[in-house]
């Protein structure tokens, strides 16, 4: 299919990020835009959406309201039309549960008539002379090509899971890990030992999913974490302010060597778990200590150094060999006393987060794309990563360029405000001026002098 429109953007890849820019840009009418994904439909995250699970935002954090409160598309105006915004009112449940939100996502796409599902980006290119961009692919279910033209580009596409490196380079490792749970969980509790690792919020959620069932299925359950302790995420409230737009500033402007630094030390900000789920978990295991509970262990400093599988495998009911019910060897050091530690597990869960990885569809236009020497984009403040700043925007790679400003739901309508801006030439969701009560480097009209060198004179 070729569309001779030459829209202002194409975008690509519809999780959340994009899709929040696809609700703002809809009440624009002078704005043409349309954003592809090669999946069938929205769902975010389907392999953890698990029942009971809260995100760990509140629901202000939703698609548009950060930058728009009167958008039709908040969530909001979801429960209005739902028919259950009273109820909503009275439960005073503001963390919503992970499968709502994916419900109020697919409402939202259900209301948007320039989204393009089953459409795979294959190329991008640039055409010089006419100064547009061309993306290309294959429509998934007519199988037909398909060629749509654009001034500028929004690319979101997901984040890949991340393997610990002693998997590679066999791809066993993407079975195992958490982005797949759901899918393997019945086979995991025909296991008679699961070990999960990773101690983060999807790991804490699929152990507790996992403790809940222990009893019935009788599995003997290990948590695993390289951290020297389970932790909960720090939510003070001066603290979340290194989510907001005056710190990823400041943060943007740190040579790489500071912004590494400071990514390492704020990982209680985003490797723990909720304080209610590991209350909940240590709950059930203090209820489960005088009952039939299977055997749990939890343990912390311990870091994967490798995993050998023990090939094992038996005849499923059909006949056939079953590979998924494989065993592992897993051997682990003590980060704190050096000693070594093997163990043996029939199920195993990778709860080891995820990475970016630039998607092979940009080669096209990497003479017009800013990479470091790993070849990771290298993004300007506006989120931009082309050599002229305006043109090829990102939306969920910039943790290391950003830092924790990238990945979190709230602040991603402040993002999509800023690319709508540059896209636009018009602040049409105006951008507040201050976030933070901190100066996260103080102000020189302030009475604080900054000094050369720390020496005053």
């Amino acid at each position: 299919m070729y569309n001779c429109t030459v829209y202002d953007f194409v975008a690509v890849g519809v999780g959340p990020f994009n899709l929040g820019l696809a609700c703002l840009s809809s009440p624009l009418t002078d704005l043409r835009c349309v954003f592809l994904d090669k999946e069938e439909e929205f769902n975010w995250h389907p392999g953890m959406l698990i029942d009971g699970v809260t995100l760990q935002s509140p629901f202000l954090a939703d698609l548009v309201s950060m930058a728009d409160p009167t958008n039709s598309f908040s969530y909001l105006n979801y429960r209005k039309q739902q028919g259950s915004l009273f109820k909503f009112f009275v439960r005073e449940n503001y963390y919503l549960e992970r499968q709502e939100y994916n419900r109020y996502c697919q409402w939202a796409v259900s209301r948007l008539d320039n989204i393009r599902f089953n459409h795979h980006v294959e190329q991008v290119d640039y055409i010089p002379d006419q100064h547009i961009y061309r993306v290309t692919g294959i429509e998934t279910k007519s199988q037909k090509p398909f060629i749509f033209l654009a001034k500028k580009l929004v690319i979101g596409v997901g984040m890949k899971p991340r393997i610990p490196d002693c998997f590679r380079p066999s791809s066993s490792g993407i079975d195992l890990h958490s982005s797949r749970y759901l899918k393997n969980k019945v086979e995991l509790q025909k296991k008679k030992k699961i070990t999960v690792i990773g101690g983060g919020q999807s790991g804490a959620e699929i152990f507790y999913d996992l403790l809940k069932d222990s009893e019935h299925f009788g599995y003997q359950l290990d948590w695993v974490t390289r951290a020297p302790r389970f932790f909960q995420m720090e939510t003070a409230k001066l603290t979340l302010e290194i989510l907001c737009g005056d710190y990823g500033t400041y943060f943007h402007a740190l040579d790489k060597r500071t912004k590494q630094k400071i990514i390492e030390e704020q990982k209680s900000v985003y490797c723990g778990a909720n304080q209610s789920l590991l209350d909940k978990i240590y709950d059930f295991l203090d209820d489960g200590r005088n009952s039939n509970l299977p055997r749990v262990q939890l343990m912390p400093c311990m870091n994967l150094v490798n995993a050998e599988s023990d090939g094992s495998s038996h005849n499923n009911s059909s006949g056939n060999t079953d590979n998924n019910s494989q065993g592992f060897f897993l051997q682990f050091v003590h980060n704190q006393t050096g000693e070594h530690y093997q163990t043996h597990t029939e199920g195993l869960v990778l709860s080891s987060g995820h990475l970016y990885e630039v998607p092979a569809f940009m080669e096209g236009v990497f003479d017009r794309i800013e990479r470091d020497e790993q070849g990771k984009y290298q993004q300007k403040e506006n989120w931009s990563v082309d050599i002229h700043g305006r043109e090829i925007f990102i939306q969920n790679a910039g943790f290391a360029s950003h830092g924790l400003i990238n990945q979190d739901l709230g602040m991603s309508c402040y993002r999509n405000s800023r690319i709508l801006q540059e896209i636009t030439g018009r602040d049409v969701y105006p951008i507040e001026q201050q976030f933070a009560f901190q100066s996260f480097a103080p102000v020189k009209e302030s009475d604080w002098e900054l000094l050369d060198n720390g020496v005053h004179r």
